[in-house]
């Protein structure tokens, strides 16, 4: 059998894990927190031109004050759109439009929607930590399949706790992410 079947791709899954942190972020930034953020938005796609298109390909998103979002929309008949899309994401903002400008009132949250949003937040870090195990379980899947190949021992150990290092690091970037996300969301 050739070394290059014996070799576990450690960048492969160190790519996916991170990749399980980065649709976390997504999730984490959709979370309205009682401040404006421009990133609210991303997820928020309009049906332009034929095609689904995000929010911030359709203007200029701005957040004037800590309470106030803004979309400038460069074509005037894609207005009506934008504004349908953003009162049909499920965000809980009520837009206000004025001329190509949408005004995104961002409404102060109460304990009881805070705690809401608060187990929402760690729902997401949850389901991260499980995408990070199954990409886990992969590695380890390759590993029993090159030990049977014909790895060593000593490498499949190696490589067993190089698995299990980038695990423990995904892990502990999800619960940081996840204890800032919750400390922002309780933030008064």
């Amino acid at each position: 059998m050739s070394d290059d079947a014996l070799e576990i791709d450690l960048d492969d899954l160190e790519r996916r894990m991170d990749g399980a942190m980065a649709a976390l972020r997504t999730e984490f930034a959709s979370l309205r927190t009682g401040r404006g953020s421009a990133s609210m938005l991303d997820p928020i796609m309009v049906d332009a031109y034929g095609q689904m298109t995000p929010v911030n390909q359709l203007g200029t998103v701005n957040v004037p004050e800590p309470r106030m979002v803004t979309v400038n929309v460069w074509d005037r008949a894609m207005v009506s759109k934008v504004e349908r899309a953003i009162r049909d994401s499920g965000l809980g903002i009520n837009p206000v439009v004025d001329g190509p400008i949408i005004r995104l009132p961002i409404p102060e949250l109460n304990e009881e929607r805070r705690r809401e949003l608060s187990k929402v937040a760690a729902q997401y870090a949850e389901h991260a930590r499980v995408a990070v195990r199954n990409v886990r379980r992969d590695g380890m899947d390759q590993l029993k399949k090159a030990k049977v190949a014909g790895m060593s021992e000593d490498d499949n150990k190696m490589y067993a706790d190089e698995v299990q290092a980038l695990t423990d690091k995904a892990i502990a970037a999800i619960d940081k992410a996840l204890e800032a996300k919750q400390q922002e969301i309780m933030h008064v």
